[in-house]
């Protein structure tokens, strides 16, 4: 398996410890409050459910989703869906993309953002995370478009992953998933803080999300799961007020980086830096219980995402304080 973020049992039983705090994924730190769940949420087996799509769909401003469980199920579905094809997947970037793109048979290669255009016309399969994860670099809807109508008038397909995209509604591009050529991914688990609910939703063209479906099998997201997310997706007043805590919060997090010497890119959920020394920077982090996200290959650098606690700030402040003395 690649190397994610979490993990809060390897970091204690490297380092020790109990009360850790977790900056490693990214994660909305103050998630929605989920709901009781009705008992044949538990007995019966999970029917599709209309509501959760027009709630979905509503939402994510798409005219037809696919309900899966998280982004994941789809990055690793979609490579099957096509005979081999010629895949090209931005640098640095989330990386299961490319992992299971190179599994099924397809030509890959790696690039970087500001060459990922010259890219497309010698591709079939183009795929970008927007906002990136982990460097948050963006692509405009309007030249995403421009490609995934390029892609889809020859049988090719742009996957856009927004797992990150709920804090800039406006760079969403779900709403033309409909038309040939174009694949969106939206999480549940980011903006919401339910990554442990595994709820996702794919957004493409009515033939492909029933091919999707079909690979995925039944009963592929829980009950539970539903009931969670449709509650989650129509509470405006707590998305209004996530909103608004992330932003303030992100610029915080940005200004006391840059407090002490860390120019860092990102968006309000997580900031990213190409630190010199990141494994030097993750290992002090650590002795300070501090988990972090570390990047050794392509992206050499440290992201961190938003703590949660007031006192998870004055932590994080000494352990920077006590890093720049070294």
């Amino acid at each position: 398996m690649l190397e994610h973020g979490g993990k809060l049992r390897e970091a204690q039983r490297l380092y020790g410890g109990a009360d850790w705090i977790d900056l490693s994924t990214g994660i909305n730190p103050i998630g929605y409050p989920a709901p009781p769940l009705p008992p044949d949420a538990w007995h019966r087996l999970p029917e599709a459910d209309p509501a959760l799509l027009d709630a979905a769909c509503a939402y994510y401003g798409a005219r037809a989703l696919l309900p899966v469980a998280g982004t994941q199920a789809a990055i690793q579905a979609l490579p099957r869906l096509r005979p081999p094809s010629r895949v090209t997947v931005a640098a640095p970037s989330y990386a299961e993309h490319a992992h299971h793109w190179a599994l099924h048979g397809h030509s890959l290669r790696q690039i970087g953002f500001p060459v990922l255009e010259a890219a497309v016309g010698s591709s079939d399969v183009v795929v970008v995370c927007n906002p990136n994860n982990p460097t948050g670099e963006l692509v405009p809807p309007a030249e995403l478009l421009r490609w995934a109508a390029e892609l889809g008038a020859r049988g090719g397909w742009l996957v856009v992953d927004e797992a990150f995209g709920d804090t800039a509604p406006e760079l969403s591009v779900a709403a033309y998933a409909a038309h040939p050529g174009l694949v969106v991914l939206r999480s549940v688990g980011k903006f919401f803080g339910l990554a442990g609910l595994r709820s996702g939703f794919v957004a493409a063209e009515a033939s492909l999300l029933t091919a999707l479906a079909d690979m995925l099998g039944p009963w592929a997201v829980s009950g539970p799961a539903q009931h969670v997310a449709l509650a989650a997706l129509r509470d405006t007043a707590w998305q209004q007020a996530a909103q608004a805590r992330l932003a303030r919060d992100g610029a915080r997090l940005r200004g006391l980086l840059a407090a002490h010497g860390i120019q860092a890119a990102g968006t309000p959920l997580f900031h990213w830096w190409a630190e010199a020394a990141p494994e030097d920077f993750h290992e002090h982090m650590a002795r300070h219980a501090i988990w972090v996200r570390l990047f050794r290959q392509a992206a050499r650098g440290i992201r961190l995402g938003l703590p949660g606690r007031e006192s998870d700030w004055h932590r994080i402040e000494h352990a920077l304080q006590e890093w720049n003395k070294r």
